[in-house]
């Protein structure tokens, strides 16, 4: 697909935004290809992993707010559009952002839709929406004040200043940063460390729902779909002995 190069292996799709000239700027058509990668993805037996990445030097600026928008367009037409965060969020495959360079607002709101975050050390993060006189629409506003806390998301989204990668970790906006070399790699070897069971994406679905719920409501939430999941004793024994053996490994 243009300007999204996709590689499967092992498992793990790997989807890389090569459109460097432009700083990785989605136009529309890259945006409907990107979720519709996504959701093949998801469907898929074969994937239990995706990463999402970009070619250097910069992860991605967002939407190309450059190409010509159709005639009679609106904002209210955005919240109909294609939208990759509602796509990322929507997935139970775990999805690895690799966040290689500048992650800017729509390109942000992707990183904070992912499962996780791997970021080089080159990295830096923003949110220049409330600079260009819009608002996110791809879920900025309830994402980044639950990674970083409200007044930090409120000072990021109000000057659009950025945070560098080291600060990245300190506040959670990420879960790992690596030496810029090694951010390929490490996210490769973290994407091969997820379990290929089912488990995974009902744990993923588990934690979205109760996000927003006080405490009795999600165990209430967790008893209630475990209660009602088949249990299989052979299975789960040779899956303990497994486990058992490759932390003696580790």
């Amino acid at each position: 697909m243009e300007h999204l190069d996709v590689d499967d292996h092992d498992g793990i799709r790997t989807i890389t935004i090569d459109r460097a000239s432009a700083k990785n700027a989605l136009t529309a058509a890259m945006r409907s290809s990107l979720c519709a990668l996504l959701g093949e993805a998801d469907r898929s037996e074969d994937v239990r992993g995706v990463i999402l990445t970009a070619v250097d030097p910069v992860f991605s600026a967002g939407v190309d707010f450059k190409e010509p928008r159709a005639p009679g367009w609106s904002a209210y037409d955005n919240q109909f559009s294609v939208n990759p965060g509602k796509a990322l969020r929507a997935m139970t495959t775990p999805v690895i952002c690799a966040v290689n360079g500048a992650c800017v607002s729509g390109g942000l709101e992707m990183a904070l839709s992912s499962t996780f975050v791997v970021a080089s050390e080159r990295a830096k993060f923003a949110d220049t929406h409330a600079r260009l006189g819009v608002v996110a629409a791809w879920g900025l506003t309830a994402l980044l004040p639950r990674a970083v806390g409200v007044r930090k998301a409120t000072e990021m989204s109000i000057t659009g200043n950025f945070v560098d990668a080291e600060e990245a970790l300190l506040i959670g906006l990420v879960n790992h940063v690596v030496a810029h070399d090694r951010l390929h790699p490490t996210v490769e070897k973290l994407a091969g460390d997820i379990a290929a069971t089912a488990a995974v994406g009902e744990v993923i679905d588990l934690y979205r729902q109760g996000e927003g719920l006080s405490l009795s409501d999600a165990l209430a939430l967790e008893s209630h779909h475990t209660a009602r999941r088949s249990f299989d004793a052979a299975s789960f024994t040779a899956a303990g002995r497994a486990t058992a053996a490759r932390g003696h490994n580790a």
